[in-house]
């Protein structure tokens, strides 16, 4: 599981986010109000905590994708978290009086989320830079399934000079979404893979699915782990690390992320799971979104067999 002596270079492409965080003791209910009992400003998206994760776990991230106008604070906040993680952002388009995506977040005491989100529309007319300045020493590209529109092009040309694409889903997508046949990789959460293929069960919805796109095809289902078809087109199941989980908020970025390096540093399909499996719980046991995920030798320890793995928990 040591990563590779030169680390591979990773492009991200999504969209940025300010996230508000706060912790309450329940969802308030509609009209109502509640006192938060803890408030945390961090950078997040999709794409963007899968970065980070990447970064922490060994990788070289380059990160494009739009955000609002550079003089706001939100677009100065997160280029400034970006910069601390180690991640190239010399390619993130900025765009003149649009705004940043903001979202408000409610994690209630069994860490699930709640949120709400404001995107700009005028981002999605976003042009990207050229594919030969992204693509140039690129390993992999992870992308957002919701930058279909501008993005679909550039993966298009990715996997023309053999380089996966792998796409996060976090939401539904239609069955004629040009990223279906982009991907080389396609990672669901369970919810996302039964809307796109309109069936209510994740290994029907999966079977479906291999209908419309060669491309790799797994859903991850939080604590009851990941099934997923191997090229026999047989269903695997990968499972979870039991964790106490606190806050899964960016759990399933976390898991994209890294799945995407271990798949970039040349491990197979059930390494590669197993990995993004024991990132996404540690990123469970600790509060922050993104940057709550861990560093790889967190990783490589929940990855030795339990006799030798020490107790997980916050870090002290």
């Amino acid at each position: 599981m040591a990563p590779p002596e030169t680390a591979p270079r990773i492009l991200c492409i999504g969209i940025p986010v300010r996230d508000l965080t706060f912790r309450v003791e329940a969802v308030p209910a509609r009209g109502s109000k509640a006192n938060a009992t803890h408030l945390a400003e961090i950078c997040g998206g999709n794409a963007l905590n899968a970065a980070i994760a990447i970064a922490r776990l060994g990788g070289r991230v380059t990160f494009t994708g739009p955000m609002g106008d550079p003089g706001e604070t939100s677009s100065s906040f997160i280029l400034e978290r970006m910069a601390a993680e180690g991640i190239e952002t010399a390619h993130i388009v900025l765009m003149p009086r649009l705004t940043t995506p903001v979202s408000a977040i409610l994690i209630d005491p069994s860490g699930e989320r709640t949120l709400t989100i404001f995107r700009d529309p005028g981002l999605w007319s976003v042009k990207l830079p050229d594919a030969d300045v992204l693509l140039t020493d690129c390993t992999a590209v992870l992308v957002e399934s919701r930058c279909a529109a501008f993005a679909t092009s550039l993966c298009n040309e990715a996997r023309r000079r053999g380089i996966p694409v792998i796409v996060g889903v976090d939401r539904a997508m239609t069955r004629t979404d040009d990223l279906l046949r982009a991907a080389s990789h396609l990672l669901f959460a369970s919810e996302q893979v039964r809307e796109t293929a309109g069936v209510a069960d994740d290994g029907k919805a999966l079977k479906r699915l291999a209908g419309l796109t060669p491309a790799f095809l797994a859903a991850t289902r939080g604590p009851r782990g990941t099934i997923w078809l191997n090229e026999a087109g047989e269903f695997e199941e990968t499972p979870a690390f039991p964790v106490e989980a606190i806050d899964t908020l960016g759990a399933g970025d976390v898991f994209h992320g890294a799945f995407t390096l271990r798949l970039a540093e040349g491990g197979d399909m059930r390494e590669a799971l197993r990995f993004a499996a024991a990132a996404a719980a540690l990123k469970c046991t600790r509060h922050g979104g993104g940057l709550a995920a861990p560093q790889r030798t967190e990783v490589e320890g929940l990855l030795q067999p339990l006799s030798e793995r020490k107790p997980l928990g916050p870090p002290r």
